[in-house]
This record gives structure tokens, C-alpha cells and sequence, in this order.
């Protein structure tokens, strides 16, 4: 009987991971994603979209249809870390959880490291400025507090245009993203100044490269504390991980 491997996904790692262990024939994976984008990219295992109902609703899924669980989420899904932390011990399913590295400053950075999205906002200061918003479409309606500066904004999707800053451009694009086209984008847009998410890895640190090289300085939001299961740091630590275990059971 294979393992039933729950992948709570949505990054770069989940999808690796689903590729690794596709043919694997000791291990039965389902990716599940919260379904904020509604064109994610095709996956080569069986894919659910959409929650589970609370920490309640995710022990009982796992109850009836789960194994182990690898939280392979975005480093600031931190909601969804503690329902999974919360229901793999309710549901007695163990628990790994795949931790993208934070990218550290460099000799030539300018950072501002803020706690929040709304101390990000609050860190642009008053007099305006051109702004380069590389977040998520959950964030923006923050900067709608600061409403004096322009604002260029990267997402994968169009957010809901309630409650948005005035003076906001949106770029439509996907990832990964190289330095030479970071840096052609940053000076094509004059712009003054970046926010970004510390989220690690790097298929976007190219945008951090560019700013470093142009001498921009970049608001950057410190990432949340992340409830966690057994740490693992690589794809292949999670597959060896994986291995390890036997289904219930058995």
C-alpha cells in the first residue's frame, strides 16, 4: 500500500516536490492549493483546490485520507502552517515542513526591515515617491493609506480593485525573473524605492540584485513566525523523509 502524502502547496518547492515523487510507486501524493490563482501552473499528481474548513475540517480530511503531511506553503502562509501544525496533531498524521531559506543582506543593500505590510506602507514617508510593489494582491489595498505616491505593482493576477491606491499601475507576470530585466524594469520606471517580501529562493531575487546594483532601497517585510512540523530544508530531505514512514496501519 503506498504512503498518502498530503502537499500543502503553491510554491516552487511544492510543485518540485510533486515532480519528484510522481512515479514513485511507494507514495500516493495529493497537492493541495488554496486556490488564490485561479490559472496555477499544471501539476503531474492529482490536485485539490480550495480549503478545508478550519483545523477541524483539515484533521477530519486527514483522518480519512492521509498519511503524512509536508507543508511545502509560502514562507508567509503562516495561518495555514498553524492549522496544519494544529491538525496533524489532533489527526495523530506526522508532519514535515519544507522551509525556503530567507535571503540575507549583502555589502551594498539598503534595506529597511519592517514588521508588517502596513509598517511598509507607513515606511514610504510622505513626501511621494515611485514605488515598485513585488507582494501579493491580498497586500495592496494597504498602500491605498498612502495614497500621495505612485505605484507599480507585479502580481501573477489582477486583485480586487476595491480599495486600492489611486495612483496604481499593475504588471501582469510570472516568475522567474532575471537580474539584467530586474534592472531594465527598475530604471524604465524610475522608480525610487522597492517593498518586497523577504521570500527567499530564486526565482525573484533578481529584483534584490537589481536594486543592490542600482543603489535603490528596498522596504522589506520581515517574514511572520511560521508554526512548523519536523524541519526540512530540501526537496530530497522531504523525499527521504517521506521513506521513512509506513502507512497507517500497516
Amino acid at each position: 500500500m503506498p504512503l498518502r502524502v498530503l502537499i500543502l502547496g503553491g510554491t516552487t518547492e511544492a510543485s518540485a516536490l510533486a515532480r519528484q515523487i510522481d512515479s514513485d510507486a511507494r507514495i500516493a501524493p495529493l497537492l493541495s492549493l488554496a486556490g488564490r490563482t485561479t490559472s496555477p501552473r499544471p501539476q503531474p499528481v492529482p490536485v485539490r483546490v480550495g480549503g478545508f474548513g478550519g483545523v477541524e475540517g483539515l484533521a477530519r480530511f486527514l483522518r480519512e485520507s492521509v498519511d503524512a503531511v509536508v507543508d511545502a506553503t509560502h514562507p508567509y502562509a503562516d495561518q495555514m502552517s498553524a492549522h496544519a501544525v494544529a491538525a496533524c496533531r489532533e489527526a495523530g498524521v506526522p508532519l514535515a515542513s519544507l522551509v525556503r531559506a530567507e535571503w540575507q543582506r549583502h555589502a551594498g543593500d539598503n534595506w529597511q526591515v519592517v514588521g508588517d505590510t502596513a509598517a511598509a506602507a507607513r515606511a514610504l514617508g510622505t513626501a511621494p515617491r515611485r514605488v515598485f510593489l513585488s507582494l501579493g494582491r491580498q497586500d495592496l489595498h494597504v498602500f491605498a493609506r498612502a495614497p500621495q505616491h505612485h505605484y507599480l505593482a507585479r502580481l501573477i493576477e489582477p486583485p480586487d480593485r476595491a480599495a486600492l491606491p489611486p495612483d496604481l499601475r499593475l504588471l501582469q507576470a510570472r516568475g522567474p525573473f532575471e537580474r539584467a530585466d530586474e534592472e531594465h524594469l527598475l530604471r524604465a520606471e524610475r522608480i525610487d524605492v522597492m517593498v518586497s517580501k523577504n521570500s527567499g529562493g530564486a526565482a525573484t531575487y533578481g529584483k534584490i540584485e537589481a536594486a543592490r546594483a542600482l543603489g535603490l532601497p528596498v522596504v522589506v517585510i520581515a517574514r511572520p513566525h511560521k508554526p512548523a512540523g519536523v524541519v526540512m530544508t530540501s526537496v530530497d530531505a522531504c523525499v527521504t523523509w517521506l521513506h521513512g514512514l509506513a502507512p497507517r496501519g500497516v
